[in-house]
């Protein structure tokens, strides 16, 4: 089951570097030859699958994926095309963050082993097992009610 849920994030971290390649890729140097133009492209694939494939295996521990990814990737672009370059970037980066956390949350990359959705005093996620059939462990199994509640 694990290896089912790993397939699975990298299959779907190789559709967000698709994605992101496929957004930028015609805003690469059009001034250049065309096997330089190849080259680039080439690169700028790599790249992008390079940050998914890191942002997978270490979701914690790598610090801004979008920028590192824009710095290895703009020498290929002409500098009209550098703000469209990294905002598309930062937003599909952003949205394989997204899709990461929900995984850490759903606890499909703890080995299938949920966590709870609360937060400690200190900001950090609560890193104890929810009730059974529960969004919530027994220490914030209160917000929960306040939650239906609501």
């Amino acid at each position: 089951m694990i290896e089912e849920h790993t397939a699975q994030l990298q299959n779907c971290m190789y559709q967000y570097s698709r994605a992101i390649y496929r957004t930028i890729k015609d805003m690469i140097d059009p001034y250049s030859d065309p096997e330089t133009q190849l080259e680039s492209r080439r690169a700028v694939l790599l790249a992008c699958e390079q940050t998914m494939e890191r942002l997978a295996k270490d979701p914690l521990y790598f610090a801004n994926p979008d920028k590192a990814l824009f710095q290895d990737i703009r020498r290929h672009f002409p500098i009209t095309a550098q703000a469209q370059v990294a905002w598309a970037v930062q937003h599909g980066v952003g949205a394989a963050i997204e899709f990461i956390q929900e995984q850490i949350e759903a606890g499909a990359l703890d080995g299938g082993v949920a966590r709870c959705r609360a937060t400690t005093r200190k900001g950090k996620p609560c890193q104890r097992t929810p009730l059974p059939e529960r969004d919530y462990c027994p220490s914030h199994q209160h917000l929960e009610r306040t939650k239906a509640a609501a």
